[in-house]
């Protein structure tokens, strides 16, 4: 995964919205447990079909998303693998520097 797409995917105000709202998503049209649809992200987001469609193919592409296709409807999921990956990835930056230890 690129490291620096998912940061900059992550950067944006609405789509830390939409990760926050996959991530604990409230009772909706057609939202799962596991999968919120695309229609219940354009009510909460106040937002249109293709602006809300571009904000998840930028989640998606930088790895952070999962989409899957059921007949008309598009539902997401985060990747929690993902979102251990960019954790991982910033957790050194949180120590102090082998250069300030010394």
């Amino acid at each position: 995964m690129d490291q620096a797409a998912a940061l900059k995917a992550l950067a944006d105000p609405v789509r830390l919205q939409i990760v926050a709202f996959l991530h604990s998503p409230k009772a909706r049209r057609c939202t799962f447990a596991d999968r919120v649809c695309a229609c219940d992200l354009e009510g909460l987001l106040g937002l249109s079909q293709p602006a809300v469609s571009h904000h998840m193919r930028l989640l998606v592409a930088a790895g952070l998303v999962h989409a899957e296709k059921n007949g008309r409807w598009m539902y997401y999921s985060l990747d929690p693998v993902a979102f251990d990956n960019v954790i991982a990835f910033l957790r050194p930056f949180s120590l102090p520097s082998r250069k300030a230890a010394a």
